[in-house]
């Protein structure tokens, strides 16, 4: 599968394992250059790196809650793969935090958390990889990972389906602003995959409550969330900056 007539060069965050793993694997199959991104699983990075088709492939460790952190990391990887075509806004946090259940102390921070590493990381990386993109001149793509509990909400992780939806609506205003520079935004909505973290729940007593959620009775998988991501960041969709794309299995439709 060949995106485009050369190699572009693709940061991936949160690239260690699950969907950011497939991920970086989608692009590597197209013969793109892919920077894999990870926060502190290095061992984990480097499954992913090595599991990687072609060649050109980089690690880029780094803490993208510090604004520093994250000039880091879009340093070394524009460094390495001489330029950056594709941001995939992948890293995440989701941590449980039922308020009836949850001190403020401890909600305090599990925010806190939540808004440095999926907004503020986010918003951070996609504006040093857009300023980039203006001065390399060739356009580029910036794709990210939302969430369908930005619609359906999260009352376990309030937290999370938040900064969520905030992503989504930051996609589309970048989308609108960086359009007159060729660089196409889009965000996707997934709804449960499968992945090493959420496998003990499908496996155990919830796993055919979560699979009833969608009428194909299943959940998705980490590469059809990663077919899709990689669409959008095709050439050919350059008309579609600016959407959410729902990747739930109709297990939750929008009005």
């Amino acid at each position: 599968m060949t995106h485009s007539p050369s190699p572009r060069r693709v940061l991936v965050s949160g690239a260690s394992r699950g969907l950011g793993r497939a991920v970086a694997q989608a692009f590597a199959e197209g013969s793109d250059k892919v920077a894999v991104h990870y926060g502190s699983r290095a061992d984990e990075a480097r499954l992913t790196l090595d599991s990687l088709a072609g060649s050109g492939h980089v690690l880029v460790g780094g803490d993208l809650a510090d604004p520093a952190g994250a000039a880091a990391v879009v340093d070394a990887a524009a460094e390495a793969l001489g330029g950056v075509d594709v941001l995939v806004n992948n890293a995440a946090v989701n941590i449980r935090h039922p308020p009836a259940e949850t001190p403020y102390e401890e909600w305090v921070a599990v925010w806190q958390q939540h808004v440095a590493v999926n907004l503020l990381a986010t918003a951070n990386l996609s504006h040093l990889v857009a300023r980039r993109m203006i001065d390399q001149g060739r356009g580029g793509r910036i794709v990210n990972i939302g969430s369908r509990g930005a619609f359906r909400g999260e009352p376990d992780h309030p937290a999370y389906g938040a900064t969520k939806a905030a992503v989504h609506a930051l996609g589309q205003s970048l989308a609108v602003s960086l359009a007159p520079y060729g660089i196409a935004v889009a965000s996707v909505a997934p709804g449960f995959f499968s992945t090493e973290r959420v496998s003990p729940r499908l496996d155990g007593a919830e796993g055919d409550a979560i699979r009833a959620q969608s009428p194909f009775g299943r959940v998705a998988t980490p590469q059809e969330i990663a077919a899709a991501v990689v669409w959008l960041a095709s050439p050919a969709a350059e008309w579609a900056s600016g959407t959410i794309l729902d990747l739930n299995g109709a297990s939750h439709l929008r009005t």
